[in-house]
């Protein structure tokens, strides 16, 4: 849906205009909005607000759906669960969020507001009224830029008393008062209310030293290069190579610290001792059948990696791990577990994602670092969750080769 202020000139000649503001306005203010330090850091939003926008202006507000920007601005297959995949309703909630951040912020002096209602994937464009009159300026405006003898001209001709005029201004400089303690105390509340996030990464967040984020090596098979062929002995390559999944996991976690003013130290494989957790705050990324299986072993839930990946509870099997995986280790779902527990082997905070296939592993670190996925599987969690001990089992569809949003299917707190 296009709006427009009562004062918005006429296009001129030659230029296209969506009930009366300028499609070049509208693109020019959208390249402002994506270009501004609320939208620049997520490329998924930008994605998304570049969509809608341009589709407005293309004339398809009307099949403006949430399947539609799924598949053609996400790349989602056309047949995808919107039920299980929320990433457009997760985007949309953060794009309008990063709006009004950018017109309270970078963008309060732009000239064409974007807005996208709540319940509607079509932004609105409104023109913004002037700061300052000048002549000819269009009715509208709580005062007219033409004086006759001392008086302010109103717009059906009378002349507007000193004393009218003197109440107008009280009352705009009210409103204003309002709105300035409003956005105060809006400011106040959002800077000293924990976030989901804080809440769940608080534990390792103490500490003036960085958080040390460890990608566990996958171990994987090759034929012996100095045999012709591929008639060599098969050998096993344990310290080499790290799963894709798991390297994102690690990027988006250690990308999120820095937004959170954390340092963070990224390893790999061996590179991380017993003794590194206890001086630091940790997290674990990758399978439990590394090392760190004995720091797991006393956990509810653990990923067996000799058993199809399966997710054991308290040592008994269940249901949870990929049914369909093929021999490249492809598969249309996954499952995942994340750990946040305080060992008393090392008097530290650990995090442990660890999926049974690698986008087990990447879906479990979107939903540790992003706020609303994160608060909608915490929704259940018991009071003081915050300082307990906990672990999520997670379970995701796997579309286009990328984890869809993750379930909770069991948790444990204590």
């Amino acid at each position: 849906m296009v709006t427009d202020s009562p004062n918005s000139n006429a296009a001129p000649p030659g230029a296209r205009s969506v009930l009366g503001l300028e499609e070049e306005a509208i693109r020019s203010q959208l390249a402002q909005t994506l270009a501004s330090p609320e939208f620049r850091s997520s490329q998924r939003c930008q994605e998304f607000l570049r969509f809608v926008v341009e589709q407005t202006l293309a004339g398809h507000a009307g099949v403006m759906k949430e399947r539609t920007i799924g598949t053609e601005a996400f790349g989602r297959a056309a047949d995808y669960d919107t039920n299980l995949d929320g990433v457009v309703r997760i985007k949309a909630s953060e794009v309008r969020k990063r709006l009004s951040l950018y017109y309270a912020g970078s963008g309060k002096a732009a000239n064409v507001v974007i807005e996208l209602p709540v319940g509607s994937y079509v932004p609105n464009f409104t023109a913004r009224q002037p700061s300052s009159s000048s002549n000819g300026s269009a009715e509208g405006s709580t005062e007219s830029a033409a004086a006759i003898s001392g008086n302010q001209v109103t717009h059906d001709g009378a002349a507007e008393q000193p004393g009218q005029r003197s109440s107008i201004r009280i009352v705009l400089m009210a409103a204003g008062l309002i709105v300035a303690i409003s956005l105060s105390a809006y400011w106040w509340h959002s800077q000293h209310t924990p976030s989901v996030l804080n809440e769940f990464w608080e534990p390792v967040l103490g500490g003036s030293g960085p958080v040390l984020i460890a990608a566990a090596y996958v171990p994987v098979y090759a034929h012996d290069g100095r045999v012709p062929g591929d008639q060599g002995e098969l050998l096993l390559m344990s310290d080499q190579y790290v799963g894709g999944g798991d390297l994102v996991a690690a990027a988006r976690v250690a990308g999120m610290l820095g937004r959170m003013g954390r340092a963070s130290e990224v390893r790999v494989g061996n590179a991380i001792s017993f003794q590194d957790l206890r001086n630091s705050p940790t997290v674990l990324i990758g399978y439990s059948s590394t090392q760190w299986k004995d720091v797991t072993q006393d956990f509810r839930f653990y990923v067996d990696d000799s058993d199809r990946g399966m997710i054991r509870d308290n040592g008994k099997p269940t249901e949870w791990y990929p049914h369909n995986i093929t021999r490249d280790f492809h598969t249309d779902e996954d499952y995942a577990v994340v750990s946040r527990a305080f060992l008393p082997q090392t008097h530290s905070m650990l995090i442990l994602i660890s999926g049974c296939t690698q986008y087990g592993t990447e879906g479990a670190a979107d939903l540790i670092t992003h706020p609303e996925l994160l608060a909608g599987a915490l929704r259940e969690a018991p009071a003081g969750w915050q300082h307990k001990n906990l672990q999520l089992v997670l379970r995701m569809q796997v579309i286009a080769n990328a984890p869809a949003s993750p379930q909770v299917v069991a948790a444990h707190f204590w």
